[in-house]
């Protein structure tokens, strides 16, 4: 293997062009080639970006690839990551990683036969604001956390997105695609989940698209859209968790959590920068100090104004820890804890009961300034 990380990517959607714009930020990695099973797809692709436009089989198969990054719909990451640590490459997927504790553990025991390293989305817990909140618990700012809120809530995918079929269908709807940013950040923050519980609904059984091609066209909704659910943390801490894709308005903030010496505010987990507040005891909520956090520096333009994306930082750490030998922020032990947290939502509304976890994981490392630095170029 070359002291970069030779990485293909197979999926060349909408996300792709986040990983294909942002990965040259990095060290440790180069993306060479791209593949998706519709050629046209991955050809515009290679050509905007100067990659290798190849079929998925020959990406798999390429003899100076290392990793692939996959980037398909959720229904597809198990069995595409499958193929790829079978192929006898590092994998990265998008998440969710999978959509049941089997399909991972059955990665797990692939990647560990091999020799092989796995990681996951979401990243944008590894930001600037976010481990800036980490360092302030770490600190005991604010004392020991006891409980908290989080709310991922808007009014659904078929408004902005041209085909949104997967959005609704099994291994879709807001848990498991928002709550990933939510979930690894909770872990991030307070540590593993050791049982939860949820209600669920789905109050709109079909959804029209609301712009592009198929513009007025209907889509199944085949899974629950929204979803309030109840964390307990092995740490003792209580998080209410409410996603949904039923609401047009809510002044709920993103992540609150509350400690016995105080409260901390934190952004929306979807993005890696943003403003985090805290109080002490009866004190007012006060901006934390501003730190030179490079992946909280705001770099693209967005509807909201000018926020900070660095994804492919993940990824970035994944090959600089394949080389280091040192565990993966993103890691198929934590990504896997998170999908037993969301599946077991999902599970918990469907039954009435409390769901015991089925896996554990650690909390990442702190990822302050200076390690930061270190996996940009």
């Amino acid at each position: 293997m070359s002291t970069e990380l030779r990485v293909g990517v197979i999926g060349c959607g909408n996300i792709s062009t986040a990983y294909f714009t942002l990965a040259p930020l990095f060290r440790g990695l180069k993306i060479t080639a791209c593949a998706d099973m519709n050629m046209a797809s991955a050809q515009a692709q290679a050509e905007k970006f100067g990659l290798k436009a190849m079929r998925a089989d020959d990406l798999l198969a390429a003899g100076d690839i290392d990793a692939i990054v996959n980037l398909t719909i959720p229904a597809a990451h198990y069995p595409i990551t499958k193929r790829i640590l079978e192929s006898g490459k590092h994998a990265y997927s998008e998440k969710p990683l999978v959509l049941t504790i089997e399909e991972g553990l059955d990665l797990r025991r692939i990647a560990d036969a091999k020799g092989l390293k796995a990681g996951c989305a979401p990243d944008t817990f590894l930001g600037g604001a976010h481990q800036r909140a980490r360092k302030a618990i770490d600190d005991g700012d604010i004392g020991t956390i006891t409980s908290g809120t989080a709310h991922v809530m808007n009014f659904g995918m078929e408004h902005w997105h041209p085909n949104p079929d997967f959005f609704y269908a099994p291994g879709g709807g807001p848990v498991l695609d928002l709550g990933p940013y939510y979930v690894s950040n909770l872990i991030n923050l307070i540590g593993p989940v050791k049982r939860v519980g949820a209600l669920t609904a789905t109050p709109q059984k079909a959804r029209t698209i609301a712009n592009g091609a198929r513009l007025g066209e209907t889509v199944p909704v085949l899974t629950p859209t929204t979803v309030h659910g109840l964390l307990e943390f092995h740490s003792g801490a209580v998080v209410t968790l409410t996603a949904s894709w039923d609401v047009f308005a809510h002044r709920h903030a993103n992540m609150e959590l509350y400690g016995s010496e105080g409260s901390i505010y934190v952004p929306d987990p979807n993005f890696f920068g943003g403003s985090v507040l805290a109080s002490k005891r009866n004190g007012p909520a006060e901006e934390l100090p501003a730190w030179d956090h490079p992946l909280g520096i705001p770099n693209q333009e967005h509807p909201q104004g000018k926020m900070a994306n660095y994804r492919t930082a993940g990824l970035a750490d994944m090959a600089i820890a394949i080389a280091e030998g040192r565990d993966i922020r993103c890691s198929l032990e934590r990504t896997l804890h998170g999908v037993d947290v969301m599946t077991s939502l999902l599970k918990s509304g469907e039954t009435g009961e409390f769901i015991t976890l089925q896996t554990n994981c650690t909390q990442p490392a702190y990822l302050g300034p200076d390690e930061a630095r270190a996996l940009l170029r």
